[in-house]
């Protein structure tokens, strides 16, 4: 397919590794995908927006927090409470010491117990990509759920519409699921999300092995009160 974001050849993918979870990918990756991403303006400006309608001192929950940067890093400076999850050790370990002003924890979402109406605000910028639809279906319903009524949420993904293909990222192998744009904002709806804005950008990692994606950033609020 080409002039999508990847790159489906050029990797060699060993007998146990061909279905490379997203921890092993980032462990991998470390502070480079930092370097890769940090001029996104459109994350920025996304984040901009969440804080324009975030009351002080705002629980927040950031799902993939990566290296805690620039979204945990943002919304904690910003005087929030800020709690990042993320399945990569390395990731995690990176956020918790360049964001000291935010909680992090290693946890999969998928299974990582989300109490009712419990933050004011959570974050899912480009966490879902390699998990299936049902699994992306399932934790956005979650995240929908931890929010209390008229809570807000910030969903980013590469809006494709792809299924379990095998891949190449910034020279990591990766099995990638996504939605056309459509879908994704169907998807979100049916959680209970209503959709404030939508946003679409193109843009160019900052790395050798990368090429242009098409994001689509949504900001959302829980239906309720």
């Amino acid at each position: 397919m080409p002039g999508t974001w990847w790159d489906t050849g050029g990797a060699v993918l060993g007998e146990d590794d061909q279905r490379a979870p997203a921890a092993v990918v980032f462990d991998a990756l470390g502070l480079d995908y930092e370097k890769a991403f940090a001029s996104s303006e459109a994350h920025r400006a996304s984040l901009r927006r969440l804080l324009d309608r975030l009351e002080p001192g705002s629980r927040v929950l950031d799902v993939g927090c990566g290296t805690g940067r620039p979204t945990a890093q943002t919304l904690a400076e910003a005087g929030h409470s800020v709690l990042g999850v993320d399945v990569s050790p390395v990731m995690v370990e990176i956020a918790a010491r360049q964001v000291p002003g935010a909680a992090f924890r290693l946890a999969d979402i998928r299974e990582l117990p989300l109490a009712e109406g419990s933050f004011d605000a959570v974050c899912g910028y480009f966490s879902l990509l390699q998990m299936s639809r049902a699994e992306q279906s399932d934790v956005v319903g979650r995240m929908a759920r931890a929010l209390r009524p008229g809570g807000l949420a910030v969903l980013a993904t590469v809006p494709l519409d792809v299924e379990a293909v095998e891949a190449v990222f910034m020279g990591q192998p990766v099995r990638v699921t996504s939605f056309a744009a459509g879908d994704f904002t169907q998807l979100v709806t049916g959680a209970g999300l209503t959709v404030l804005s939508e946003e679409h950008a193109t843009f160019s990692p900052a790395h050798p092995d990368a090429v242009p994606e098409p994001h689509l950033f949504l900001h959302c609020r829980r239906d309720g009160d």
